[in-house]
């Protein structure tokens, strides 16, 4: 926590370090951060391993009731411009208590290091540690992506708590990308983006093992205000565990504070237990306004199967709602009913998991 507040107190400083400048450069230096401060509970069971007298081992579905608060993030960052056409920004990121009391370390991390050419619309490059190119929702702010968490699927096959093993990276890794948007229209609308990148493949913070790179890019149009339609495509490897490749289809449509949003990710390639050589997910979700840019109700369809079988397969039924006091202080409500195909026992599959969220920024 010393090292959050001195984190802290160096970016204020700078902030008005900057206000009191005339230059160019410290004029554009903003400081800015969020949290998200999260209770959730569930009823569920979990395999555990269980060895007999005679030394025998079994698995068994075994209670595992859980409830507690949760720092689910924290983040401080600063951004600004070297130059009218070089965008920059550090961002860092605090995970605090957790309900598993496994895993109840405090850990403080760089998520974001980069800087970006910006001089063209349809030619930028962007440079260091930042969010990997895959899936319209990896990029998306934890907030405004809508719900408790990001998808299964994003979740697995994106880069954050991936199923080929590594440290847990957000969706991030170190790299080069170039990227753009380009064939307007008669109103002066962009209809393409290209993004593109070569990425190490081993998470944030982490050298390449392998020498090898992963290749990351995407493809949409936007035919429509408000609308993209997608493909991605990832080849790669990572130390350890082999070659991976991955492609996703995504679409989207938001308007007048409605959104709808569906992804699906197919994966080829060995997790990290070398168990499974395919997986897939899928989700599809609606926001809705009650009263706009006020009050939302949201549902989520939420699949995903760690070895492309419907026996492996954990879906989640999503219902909730939030409500924003003010555009930087919002509170959200959500209840989904889980399957959870893994659990051993079949009449154990089915449980509730209730997930309450305040969120600010700053």
């Amino acid at each position: 926590m010393k090292k959050l507040l001195t984190i802290a107190l160096m970016a204020v400083a700078l902030t008005v370090h900057a206000q009191e400048k005339s230059t160019k450069w410290y004029d554009n230096v903003k400081f800015s951060g969020y949290g998200m401060v999260q209770y959730q509970a569930s009823d569920k069971y979990s395999n555990q391993t269980v060895t007999a007298a005679d030394g025998t081992k079994t698995t068994e579905a075994v209670k595992n009731h859980d409830n507690g608060y949760n720092l689910r993030l924290v983040r401080m960052a600063l951004e600004g411009r070297a130059h009218q056409d070089f965008y920059w920004k550090v961002q860092m990121q605090i995970n605090g208590n957790t309900y598993d009391p496994d895993k109840s370390s405090t850990d403080i991390r760089l998520v974001d290091l980069f800087g970006e050419w910006q001089k063209y619309e349809y030619f930028k490059v962007k440079a260091g540690q930042f969010k990997r190119p895959f899936t319209f929702e990896n990029p998306m702010h934890p907030i405004t992506q809508g719900f408790m968490s990001y998808s299964q699927n994003v979740s697995k096959l994106a880069g954050f708590s991936d199923r080929s093993g590594g440290n847990a990276s957000n969706g991030r890794d170190i790299g080069v990308q170039i990227q753009g948007d380009f064939l307007k229209n008669g109103e002066g609308r962009n209809l393409l983006h290209y993004q593109v990148g070569a990425f190490n493949g081993e998470g944030i913070n982490q050298k390449d093992k392998d020498n090898r790179k992963d290749i990351i890019g995407g493809l949409w149009v936007m035919p429509v205000k408000g609308m993209r339609i997608g493909a991605f495509g990832w080849t790669g490897s990572r130390y350890g565990v082999g070659e991976k490749n991955r492609y996703a289809l995504s679409g989207e449509y938001v308007k007048d504070d409605w959104t709808f949003r569906t992804e699906y990710i197919h994966n080829q390639g060995w997790n990290a237990a070398h168990t499974a050589d395919k997986a897939d997910g899928i989700y599809a979700l609606c926001i809705a306004p009650i009263q706009k840019n006020k009050l939302h109700v949201k549902a989520r369809y939420d699949l995903y199967r760690e070895a492309k079988e419907w026996g492996q397969s954990k879906t989640m039924y999503e219902v909730g709602a939030d409500y924003l006091f003010t555009k930087n202080l919002q509170i959200n409500v959500e209840y989904a009913r889980v399957n959870d195909r893994t659990i051993v026992d079949a009449d154990k599959h089915n449980y509730n998991l209730v997930d309450v969220e305040l969120d600010f920024r700053f």
